[in-house]
């Protein structure tokens, strides 16, 4: 792929019957992340996964007051930077939930 391939926009989910898809991303026209374990969305930051705040923090937007353009494509000279990101945030939210899930109850004391 050509670096311009890897621009974003906005990430999407894909659809499957008129329902959002979230084992699908759609990163933009010329790259969609498959097979995405819906398990990872488990991981969850400030009251959302972590998948989906990537994908609302990254992507281009405009402020209304000033008109300035907020465009993480150009955060990094990498041009995957962001997918690789994504990527990873991926593997991080599937190995927390794993180790979370071994960890041995807390039998903590209720008074």
């Amino acid at each position: 792929m050509e670096p311009d391939d890897y621009l974003v926009t906005k990430m999407t989910f894909g659809k499957k019957d008129g329902k959002p898809d979230k084992s699908v991303i759609v990163y933009n026209p010329h790259l969609v992340l498959r097979d995405i374990p819906l398990e990872a969305y488990e991981y969850v930051v400030n009251g959302k996964s972590a998948i989906e705040w990537i994908m609302e923090r990254y992507q281009v937007t405009v402020d209304k007051a000033s008109g300035i353009k907020n465009d993480p494509n150009q955060w990094s000279d990498d041009p995957r930077y962001i997918v690789d990101l994504l990527k990873r945030v991926v593997r991080v939210s599937l190995e927390s939930c794993r180790i979370v899930q071994g960890l041995p109850p807390l039998n903590e004391f209720v008074a």
